[in-house]
């Protein structure tokens, strides 16, 4: 089995929705549910060893519609997600990061903040979890919060999610469209690139623009970093990466993390779980193509949307690893995209020499 540390999850967004209606996040977590795709019986029977943990703050008045129905040609056109308040995201990240460290206190998981922490845990037996905030909507426009989540064991930022906030502008889920769909980062942004790179703390391009993508390749001194996105030449979503955002992650070192979510996969963009396995190979070869096997790694994104019922959940995450091991994957590849790589540009961003 390939130990897997996956580049983003939404588990906190589920046990947080959860406790909201009375239910026990740690019991949750460590006595395993039926509901979504991570709870630590099912990830240590998949082999999913840890993953970035996304702190992400959900609409307090309509929760968020994904996914508009298509029109008779398949193609889709949602909305972006209105802008939240500040003081309200504060809080909810607040609470997101309570569960967290309730969690670790009951033996749950391991808050990493290093490379060698995951590779600790790992070895342990423990789910590795790096806290990781999906937009920065919790953070003010001077960073003076910054400090304290980072206190906190934040490592990880994606300047926007799949709406517009003070620092900058998030794509569309849409097919078929570009990512060009409106500017990028905005002065306060760009403060926070540099925050970033001088603190140690890795920054996700996947929800961002495509203009906003190319200020943060200007600005940042880190490899570039798509948690979980796929690529836009198989399927035409906004969220996806073009061939030359492709080009540009392979010159940096970067990475790319592939999304599990059918409408990220499949040709035509659409919400089916009947979604072959043979769809993520596509993606991988693609990506591993474009980027190098040093480059490619996997962001199931398990709990933000409808994965292919090949993998179901956590505990199916080695049916990937065996349909790439069919395609041709050697283990020392396998080694790469499952965990090794997000090591390396994890260790690269946090400055770490290893």
């Amino acid at each position: 089995m390939q130990a897997v540390f996956d580049g983003h999850n939404d588990v906190l967004l589920r046990l947080w929705e959860n406790r909201n209606k009375g239910e026990d996040p740690v019991k949750e977590f460590i006595e395993g549910t039926t509901q979504g795709h991570i709870d630590l019986p099912r990830s240590r029977k998949g082999g999913l060893a840890g993953g970035l943990c996304a702190i992400y703050i959900p609409n307090p008045a309509t929760g968020e519609t994904i996914f508009d129905e298509p029109d008779s040609n398949g193609h889709y056109d949602t909305p972006l997600a209105a802008p939240l308040d500040r003081t309200y995201s504060f809080d909810i990240a607040s609470e997101f990061i309570d569960i967290a460290y309730k969690l670790e206190r009951a033996g749950g998981w391991k808050i990493c903040r290093t490379g060698q922490d995951i590779d600790n845990a790992i070895a342990d037996g423990d789910f590795a979890a790096v806290l990781h905030m999906e937009g920065c909507e919790a953070l003010d426009k001077d960073l003076k919060a910054l400090e304290l989540f980072y206190q906190a064991g934040l490592r990880s930022l994606g300047p926007v999610w799949s709406r517009h906030n003070i620092f900058g502008h998030g794509v569309p889920f849409s097919y078929p469209m570009s990512p060009d769909t409106a500017p990028g980062l905005t002065d306060a942004g760009k403060e926070l690139i540099k925050a970033c790179n001088s603190l140690g703390i890795l920054i996700d391009l996947s929800h961002i623009t495509e203009k906003g993508f190319w200020d943060v390749a200007k600005l940042s001194n880190q490899p570039l970093i798509a948690s979980h996105s796929n690529a836009h030449a198989l399927t035409p979503v906004a969220r996806n990466l073009t061939d030359k955002q492709l080009d540009a992650i392979a010159e940096s070192n970067g990475l790319v993390g592939l999304n599990y979510v059918t409408t990220m996969l499949r040709a035509d963009g659409q919400v089916n779980t009947a979604t072959p396995m043979s769809d993520m190979v596509r993606h991988i070869d693609y990506l591993v193509k474009k980027v190098g096997i040093d480059g490619v790694a996997l962001g199931s994104d398990y709990d933000g949307g409808p994965i292919p019922e090949g993998i179901t959940d956590a505990a199916g995450t080695q049916n990937l690893v065996q349909a790439l091991r069919e395609a041709g994957y050697g283990e020392d590849d396998l080694a790469k995209i499952c965990r090794e790589n997000w090591l390396r540009v994890l260790r690269s961003a946090w400055h770490e020499h290893h």
